[in-house]
């Protein structure tokens, strides 16, 4: 039996890292294709299709704001075609945004000579938020391209046929996630950071596990967000959901968030498909 060409259809904000993800992809070996108009999408993938390309990466952003609009469309014509089809949205707050725009001096693309980049940024959002409520979200606020890479890869391993849950943890202090269909604070339970000794570690180091695990509230939150995610996913599976995150925060993103996201990693990881992400100065 034939292998289904595998697409992988990349969007996103301008100033969110598809350049650094579309060179990624094509780094893992697929046809990459940038800023084609949406119009164009089910003639293109069929014709790679047939000319042998079993990997192909399309790049579509309002570069084409003409016709983005029609997306829903287009993309209900290509889910009918026997291939494996991927979204993947890229993000970032508008001070990361504006910020990135205000260091390479270069404008936004719905500009036009008459919009601020906040506004560009703004409208920008409305237009895409079809393609991002169907997509596997990711925010590149404060990523470096190696951890952007990094994460494109683990995208791609996928299995597509499972529902795949992606436990983050962050800092507070550093802002919320952008891509997070739950966030748990757990600001509430003891901290790590006030030992001298455990202050430079994380989560995953071993004496900051012992503190929080001799704390019983760390075990009863554990347990309770264990119980909430055990009794709502199946109907975000039901709902034909391919992908859920789960954010832990906590003040740095240090020590209490990173512990819960690996412990309840653990736990899904037995029968589930399961991402780890640590966004801040710790990465896994």
């Amino acid at each position: 039996m034939a292998r289904k060409q595998q697409l992988i259809l990349l969007s996103g904000l301008s100033g969110a890292g598809k350049s650094v993800a579309l060179r990624a992809l094509e780094d893992l070996g697929y046809f990459c294709v940038d800023n084609l108009p949406v119009p164009l999408l089910a003639q293109t993938t069929a014709l790679l299709d047939e000319d042998g390309y079993p990997r192909v990466a399309i790049a579509i952003d309002v570069r084409s704001a003409h016709n983005f609009g029609s997306f829903p469309d287009h993309y209900a014509a290509l889910a009918e075609l026997d291939i494996d089809i991927r979204l993947l949205f890229l993000e970032a707050n508008d001070e990361t945004l504006i910020k990135r725009f205000s260091e390479t001096r270069r404008s936004h693309p719905l500009a036009g000579g008459k919009l601020t980049v906040a506004e560009s940024v703004a409208l920008e959002r409305e237009l895409l938020d079809g393609f991002a409520e169907l997509a596997h979200r990711v925010d590149s606020s404060g990523l470096s391209a190696n951890q952007m890479r990094s994460w494109v890869r683990e995208f791609v391993a996928l299995d597509r046929s499972r529902l795949t849950l992606i436990f983050q943890s962050f800092g507070f202090k550093h802002g919320l996630p952008l891509d997070s269909d739950f966030v748990f604070d757990v600001r509430c339970l003891p901290n790590p950071h006030y030992d001298p000794a455990l202050r430079p570690l994380t989560g995953k180091d071993q004496p900051v596990i012992d503190f929080l695990e001799r704390e019983p509230k760390v075990g009863q939150y554990l347990t309770h967000i264990l119980g909430f995610l055990e009794r709502w996913l199946p109907e975000f599976e039901r709902d034909h959901r391919n992908y859920v995150t789960v954010a832990i925060g906590c003040t740095g993103g240090q020590h209490r968030s990173v512990y819960l996201a690996e412990q309840l990693a653990k736990h899904f990881g037995l029968n589930r498909q399961v991402l780890v992400r640590h966004r801040e100065q710790f990465h896994a």
